[in-house]
Order: C-alpha cells, then sequence, then structure tokens
C-alpha cells in the first residue's frame, strides 16, 4: 500500500474523537508531501534541526507535533512555528517553554509526558508528582504555556494486558485531573503503530503512528 493509502485507511477507522500524529522523523519531504496530498494534516517530529528544516520546505499549514525528548537550549528554534509539544517531562523545560513563548508573543499547547511504564529508558513525570503540580498549582505561573493533558507511552512488551493497564492508568488520572483542576483537558496522547487501537479503546484522542504510514527508516 502506499502512503497515502495507508494515511486513507488509518482515518477512515478513527473514531470522532480521535485524531491521527502521522510520525515523520527520519523520512524524507517527498514522503510527507505524499502523506499530505492524502489530506493529512498533523505530523509528528523528534529532532529540531530536521524538524526546522522540514517546516521550511513544506506546506504551512502542517501543524507541526514535537513528540521527542526536547533539550532546553533547542527550544527556541520551533517555538516559531511549533502547533503542539507532546514531551513536556520536566518543570525546567516549561520554564524554557513559557520564556521563548513570551518572546515571540505566542501560547504553546503542550502535554505533560507521563512515565506510565516500566522502564528506565522512558522520560516524563511520574503520575504523583504530576498530581503534585496540580494540587500545588506550580504551571499556574506559565501565562504563555497552555497543557491541554497528558502523553504516555507504555512498555515495549507483546503483553498486550500491560500495554492496556498502563494505557487504563493514564486515561484514569487524565480523567482526574480535568475533574479536579484542569476542565479544559482535552487531549489524551497514547497509542503507536503496534498499540494504537487499545490506546483508542482507553481514551487517546491523538495516536502517534510513523512506521505503519512510512516504513521503517533510520531509527523509526
Amino acid at each position: 500500500m502506499s502512503i497515502a493509502s495507508k494515511i486513507t485507511e488509518i482515518n477512515a477507522n478513527l473514531p470522532g474523537t480521535t485524531r491521527l500524529v502521522a510520525v515523520s522523523k527520519f523520512h524524507p519531504a517527498p514522503a510527507i508531501q505524499e502523506a499530505y496530498d492524502a489530506g493529512q494534516r498533523i505530523f509528528g517530529e523528534s529532532k529540531v534541526q530536521e524538524l526546522v528544516e522540514k517546516q521550511d520546505l513544506l506546506p504551512k499549514d502542517i501543524e507541526w507535533h514535537f513528540i521527542g525528548h526536547l533539550q532546553t537550549n533547542k527550544v527556541k528554534y520551533i517555538i516559531p512555528f511549533i502547533s503542539f509539544i507532546h514531551s513536556a517531562d520536566t518543570v525546567k523545560l516549561l520554564e524554557v517553554i513559557n520564556k521563548q513563548a513570551e518572546k515571540q508573543r505566542r501560547i504553546i499547547n503542550c502535554l505533560l509526558e507521563i512515565h506510565i511504564a516500566r522502564e528506565d529508558t522512558k522520560y516524563g513525570f511520574t503520575i504523583e508528582e504530576a498530581r503534585s503540580l496540580f494540587e500545588k498549582n506550580t504551571l499556574g505561573k506559565f501565562e504563555n504555556v497552555c497543557i491541554r493533558g497528558f502523553m504516555g507511552m507504555a512498555s515495549l512488551t507483546d503483553d498486550m494486558r500491560k500495554i492496556r493497564t498502563e494505557f487504563r492508568t493514564l486515561s484514569a488520572f487524565f480523567n482526574e485531573i480535568k475533574e479536579k483542576y484542569a476542565p479544559w483537558f482535552d487531549t489524551l496522547s497514547m497509542g503507536m503503530t503496534d498499540d494504537y487501537k487499545i490506546a483508542i479503546e482507553e481514551g487517546s484522542t491523538l495516536i502517534r503512528i510513523g512506521s505503519y504510514i512510512f516504513g521503517n527508516r533510520g531509527n523509526d
């Protein structure tokens, strides 16, 4: 199947509450253009330099999502155009995003990355740490950042029950914070190529699919 066919297939089967982020990291601009021509508008990148280069080459109405680990010294390069940052994993990073967004007179949509996998290689706040941020209103000082919800990655495992449990845990936490502290919450980013169907069943509103659409390339 072509890239366009896969984009059409996935979007045709998504519930109305869920959107597709086509993860285009490590893939060239022509491949992204093909997906764009098929109607896809949301693309996810994880390397700042690569994202900046692609943004300059591709249509300006693309909604770019940064989904990888973001270093504070590189924030300034994407703030002028980024639509969503999925991977806000420290208060320090949020401080830098807020500072750079203020300079650009923008409000940046962000998701707190929550560590739900039982793997040390994943980044993110623990649920307890994130809950404390809302209890203490730590995030209230960031006037140029809008926390829209959470992002989480399940463990790298073939145990679908474990994956479902991790997604369900994050979804329950999302609903807890939405009810108690953040009624504007509307975005729960979880689910990738191998587990997105489970993620949708557990409440995901954004799924991040790369290898199924574009094929494997580099570190994809």
